[in-house]
């Protein structure tokens, strides 16, 4: 029998356990210490609400799933009927084929192949490392076809820092910029995130609802994005990286899940806003194959905080 999610790959190193998975390259365990640091799934069940999945070739949401590229108008079905959207891009179902898979390290392979809604065909790659500082994941797109392709990524980790609610944990998040949405989830204006929206100097959550998209990010000086959560009763914490490649995030309180509300923090870096393809905003244009700049590549990753 195969697991709803398919091969299970574990890798470990330095404290660090992980498990990603042959169905979306999905991320379904990751543990420091034997405590974890994601809210994922039972391997005997299917993943849920996003749940550690890479979104690709777009992240979030274009509205009714139409866009327009060099000319061509575009549709895409819609994978989130109940707001008439396609969502979280054409991967997070594929299976992904195990091109290296190390102690501490996987590799997984997936050519997306030109279809309606999405006429060109990519190479991706992705790579899960563990080490004594962390996870580091790693996703490189490579144009196939002989035209440009627009592309964006994101990915959908759950961070956890111990029991839930996410009410009791403080969460910091450097972004200053936050996306106003209309009923369908699309953004419809931008404001600055004051009073309850600003987690800048770090804050506990509480009751605030969170589904947003920050940008105009805080970096440290290596350019990086830290957003942390942790729990003020033991001291637990867990961190999501991101380079500077991702100049968006999605910070969701889980609300609207059917289970599992409020029981983890969603932290999806993104390279793109929702509707980018729409748009425009930051869409990666890959060149044709064979030509300069036919390649992107992005790292994000998650460690854990010490305690105390």
């Amino acid at each position: 029998m195969v697991a709803p999610s398919g091969e299970q790959h574990e890798i470990s190193a330095g404290g660090y356990r992980a498990v990603v998975t042959e169905c979306g390259a999905s991320l379904r365990l990751l543990e420091h210490e034997g405590r974890p640091l994601v809210a994922g799934w039972p391997e005997d069940e299917q993943a849920s609400s996003g749940r550690g999945q890479l979104l690709v070739p777009w992240p979030n949401r274009i509205r009714d799933g139409r866009y327009a590229f060099e000319g061509r108008d575009l549709q895409l079905p819609l994978t989130e009927p109940g707001h008439h959207n396609a969502s979280h891009g054409l991967v997070r179902w594929a299976s992904w084929t195990v091109e290296e898979h190390t102690e501490h390290t996987v590799s997984s392979v997936l050519r997306l192949m030109n279809q309606p809604g999405y006429p060109w065909t990519l190479d991706l790659h992705v790579i899960h490392d563990v080490s004594a500082t962390g996870l580091t994941v790693t996703v490189t797109a490579t144009n196939l076809s002989g035209f440009p392709a627009p592309y964006a990524l994101g990915a959908h980790p759950y961070l956890t820092c111990g029991p839930g609610p996410v009410d009791e944990w403080e969460l910091t998040l450097p972004g200053t910029t936050r996306l106003e949405v209309d009923d369908q989830l699309i953004p419809v204006g931008r404001e600055q995130a004051t009073g309850e929206w600003d987690f800048r100097g770090g804050r506990v959550v509480g009751g605030t609802v969170l589904d947003t998209t920050y940008t105009d990010l805080e970096r440290l000086d290596d350019g990086q994005v830290e957003v942390r959560v942790v729990d003020p009763r033991t001291g637990a914490g867990t961190a999501l990286w991101m380079d500077d490649r991702h100049r968006w995030v999605q910070v969701f309180t889980g609300d609207t899940l059917p289970t599992r509300a409020r029981e983890a923090l969603a932290v999806e870096p993104l390279t793109a806003p929702p509707n980018a393809f729409v748009t425009g905003e930051d869409v990666v244009v890959l060149a044709p194959a064979g030509n300069p700049g036919d390649e992107h590549s992005a790292s994000w990753g998650i460690f854990a905080l010490d305690q105390g």
